[in-house]
């Protein structure tokens, strides 16, 4: 099998990623592994689609880092090839790095994911499924007893009587945006800091406000599902708590968060229960949930991390749960004979 990684770029890539630890898992299991990024694509007048790919060199790497330097040095190799070629493009990048200084990369692994999939790749997540996605008000599809009450708008006035309704407080934040950027706990409509707030956030779009979350202090839960299902592995779920910074409302880990283990209760598994139908109908392979006290704040299905710390708390490879499963779906789509749509492939 050849798979490749869509990314940002090859130079933003980290050794700490759960990229990596996927790559890694597929070269560990005998498979060709290429990085491609926004512009390494090419639609030729014949109608092939080329993709410019950056191989890693198949070899045991002793860690992380070892891979990263590999695949990053000057003497990378770097081949133009038929997608068709490439049995599964795995979409891993996030679109809201881009949308700033790149708005023309944001959303082109859909775009040309799409073509990849009518020409035979496998891509993961759906591409058709990750336009729907393309900002927070996908969240809103989901069914609403999962979701924190939440208004969207550019409004001051409607944020300032949304926030005087919720007298535990209200988290403001961009519709568009990722990592904890620009997220904000306001406790009353008269806050002093509501306007420059809105000021900072508004400049980037819509704003979403939410109903804070009191169970939100001891951090959320982050909860891989796969092909709609939680991940799970020797019995254990893929899924870690996500512990703020002191003084600092966000648990995301590029916000200075904190990983620990977590027990998965009943309710939690039933708040993942509610949500799989729509990420199967929209072909979501592979998705992080956002948990706190029986809602899900939000639902990653672009980039979703953390795998490598959960490993290390239960030294068990998801990574190579999902990789077979991608072999799986191979198998499916030969057995077929490309019969089958990618959107049902994603979650077979």
């Amino acid at each position: 099998m050849r798979i490749a990684f869509f990314v940002n770029s090859i130079e933003s890539e980290e050794p700490g990623f759960t990229t990596t630890s996927l790559a890694m898992a597929a070269l560990a299991r005998g498979h060709d592994v290429c990085y491609i990024a926004p512009g390494d694509f090419v639609l030729r007048p014949d109608d092939s689609l080329m993709v410019r790919a950056t191989a890693v060199p198949a070899a045991k790497y002793k860690d992380p880092q070892a891979f990263h330097d590999a695949f990053q040095s000057k003497d990378a190799r770097i081949d133009t090839i038929d997608v068709s070629e490439v049995d599964v493009i795995f979409l891993r990048n996030d679109p809201s790095l881009d949308s700033d200084d790149r708005p023309w990369a944001a959303h082109i692994g859909a775009m040309f994911g799409r073509l990849a999939s009518e020409r035979g790749s496998i891509v993961v997540n759906d591409p058709s499924g990750l336009s729907l996605a393309q900002n927070k008000l996908y969240f809103q599809d989901f069914p609403k007893t999962v979701r924190p009450e939440t208004l969207i708008s550019k409004s001051i006035e409607e944020i300032r009587a949304f926030i005087a309704d919720h007298r535990k407080g209200v988290v403001i934040k961009p519709l568009q945006g990722s990592g904890g950027r620009h997220v904000f706990k306001i406790a009353t409509p008269d806050d002093t800091n509501l306007n420059q707030i809105f000021e900072a956030v508004s400049g980037e779009g819509y704003l979403i406000a939410q109903g804070y979350l009191p169970e939100a202090k001891a951090g959320d839960i982050r909860f891989f599902m796969m092909n709609g299902k939680p991940l799970v592995r020797d019995g254990v779920y893929a899924a870690f708590r996500r512990v703020p910074a002191k003084g600092d409302l966000r648990s995301n880990m590029h916000a200075a968060g904190t990983a620990e283990a977590v027990k998965i209760t009943g309710d939690i598994l039933a708040v993942a229960e509610m949500v799989r139908p729509k990420l199967i109908e929209d072909g979501m392979f592979l998705v992080g949930l956002d948990i706190v006290g029986g809602k899900i704040l939000e639902i990653n299905v672009f980039t979703p991390g953390g795998l490598p710390d959960i490993g290390r708390m239960h030294k068990i490879d998801f990574s190579e749960e999902i990789i077979e499963a991608l072999e799986k779906k191979c198998t499916i789509q030969k057995a077929y004979a490309g019969s089958l749509s990618n959107r049902a492939l994603a979650t077979l």
